[in-house]
């Protein structure tokens, strides 16, 4: 490991010098530092615990950290991204940190984590971690830190029993998991005495002022950027979206009281501003931040923007976009087909796609990014051809506009309406039959590896049973071909690769992450998934949705 660039970065906050005694913590990304500086959520977490002077924190990334403690104890990490459970592997052995929750004594840092991959299912990584912050760092992490002073000088088990009060502190080893058989589904997840609360709460937090990034660095993946949410959540509730319906309610930034006054800070140490947010158009006063941002003192800000929403993309973003900086857009349309979009709740017309295109290239951009999946439920091939119409008609409409689509497979996500649907086992020949007829027409087409679409499913709706396997995987080297091996060798130990990914779920199933309380209860959910089949009007495709595998 190397150290880190510490004299490029420029912090926008103040570290507060550690008080005698104070907690010492790792707070890790389970990537490189380039990667995991661009983490608005770990800047976030990080800022919050370097400023306050009862911890003193220090980063550790997969090639880099600050100066470490002999003795941490606490050790935390920030997961974004499925797969990089491996490096939380390597950085636990690293640390002399046994991987196993179970393995660790008064020795060893309390191991918690956090971020969406968590927050939607930590079951199969529930082994690893000793605690859980589900939901939002403005929430729960000053709850959770003064919850441990409180305990400091106890044991591990009281320790643990003690933050399992805190709202949204989830404790693993005090619920027990019970199965229908080794290779059957879950039956229930309960905790193992009246003392540990039933249902762990997501925590929420729902003030109008949203994160900014706390360090500015030219090492970041994306260069020197100064990162502003803008919104948190998204009003449209797409059902298959675990970024609308895990953090709902929508909240937007207050133009005024924040959300100017940040960017101004931002601006006084670069000129990149990123705005960041799953629906950054449909802020209230999204129009009024352009005309502010269209201020000659800005002239020299390049502006990036996150994926927005498609009946959005006006003149005036564009125009603004391109006197920025920026060069293309991205929409996500996930299908050409309207009745695609409709069965997903994609509330958006075809028409306004080609507008959109239209007006991008109008407004002077030179690239429309467009995001679709395959394999969504209730799609029929003639689907498909829909979405090839669509990319061609995008091209009578704006020539000249260079068009990519980048397409996905369907995968299912817990706390989303879509949760009980499997992935599609013909999702790659869908994929390579759009590859087909969109790249004899000249049309950028980028699938997504529908095997590691396959592998995002496995953990997207795991239980435990899968923890041994995945320790199984990294050993094998994990590629692909290190989860086929490690299914056969536990087979009879846990369902097979199918059941977590491809079987489509009763609606009465218990489900891996039933006493985790998400935004929305599971009866709402239901309710959303039976308005997607009558949306689909009852169609032969969607007869196996109606009444899904038990």
């Amino acid at each position: 490991m190397t150290d880190l660039p510490l004299a490029d970065e420029q912090l926008l906050f103040t570290p507060q010098p550690p008080q005698e005694g104070a907690i010492s913590a790792i707070f890790a990304f389970p990537n490189t530092y380039t990667v995991g500086i661009t983490s608005l959520g770990f800047q976030v977490v990080w800022a919050t615990l370097a400023q306050r002077p009862d911890v003193a924190v220090a980063r550790l990334f997969t090639d880099g950290h600050d100066e470490l403690p002999a003795n941490p104890e606490l050790l935390g990490f920030s997961v974004s991204w499925e797969l990089d459970y491996v490096n939380i592997l390597q950085l636990l052995e690293s640390l002399q940190v046994p991987i196993w929750s179970r393995d660790r004594t008064s020795d060893h840092p309390l191991v918690f984590g956090g971020g969406p991959v968590l927050t939607a299912n930590p079951e199969p990584f529930a082994d690893f971690f000793d605690v859980v912050l589900l939901g939002d760092g403005e929430q729960l992490l000053g709850a959770f830190v003064d919850a441990l002073q409180a305990v400091r000088g106890c044991d591990r088990a009281t320790k643990l029993r003690h933050l399992a009060q805190v709202p949204g502190v989830y404790v693993p080893s005090l619920y027990e998991p019970r199965y229908d058989s080794p290779t059957g589904a879950i039956a229930a997840i309960d905790p193992i005495d009246s003392d540990i609360p039933l249902q762990v709460e997501k925590q929420t937090y729902r003030g109008n002022t949203l994160s900014t990034s706390t360090v500015v660095t030219p090492h970041a993946a994306w260069e020197s950027i100064y990162m502003v949410e803008v919104v948190r959540s998204c009003p449209e509730l797409c059902r298959f979206c675990l970024a609308s319906y895990l953090t709902l309610p929508f909240r937007a930034a207050d133009l005024t009281a924040s959300l100017i006054p940040a960017i101004e800070r931002g601006l006084q140490v670069t000129q990149r501003l990123g705005l960041l947010g799953a629906s950054v158009t449909q802020h209230p006063e999204f129009s009024a931040l352009l005309e502010y941002l269209n201020q000659p003192q800005f002239d020299d800000v390049r502006l990036s923007i996150a994926s927005v929403r498609t009946n959005t993309v006006n003149r005036q973003l564009t125009e603004t976009l391109t006197r920025h900086g920026t060069k293309s857009i991205t929409i996500a349309v996930e299908s050409g087909s309207e009745r695609v979009r409709r069965i997903v709740n994609k509330k958006l017309a075809t028409a306004e796609i080609v507008e959109a295109a239209v007006n991008a290239k109008a407004g002077g951009l030179s690239a429309l990014k467009l995001y679709g999946m395959a394999g969504v439920p209730g799609e029929h091939p003639e689907d498909l051809d829909a979405t090839i119409a669509m990319m061609k008609a995008l091209k009578k409409a704006a020539p000249g506009l260079r068009l990519t689509l980048g397409c996905s497979t369907f995968v299912p996500k817990a706390h989303t309406p879509f949760q009980w649907f499997g992935v599609n086992s013909d999702a790659e020949k869908r994929l390579k039959y759009l590859q087909k007829h969109l790249r004899s027409q000249g049309l950028d087409f980028r699938p997504e590896s529908y095997n590691w679409s396959v592998i995002q499913g496995l953990i997207s709706r795991g239980d435990r049973r899968l923890a041994p396997l995945l320790l199984q995987v990294r050993d094998y080297g994990d590629s692909l071909g290190s989860y086929r091996r490690a299914f056969k060798d536990m087979k009879g130990k846990l369902p097979p690769l199918a059941f977590y990914v491809h079987d489509d779920w009763a609606v009465d199933q218990p489900l891996p992450w039933d006493h985790l309380a998400g935004p929305l209860p599971k009866s709402t959910l239901q309710k959303h998934r039976e308005s997607a089949i009558a949306d689909d009007g009852a169609s032969p495709a969607m007869d196996a949705i109606v009444t899904p595998v038990g």
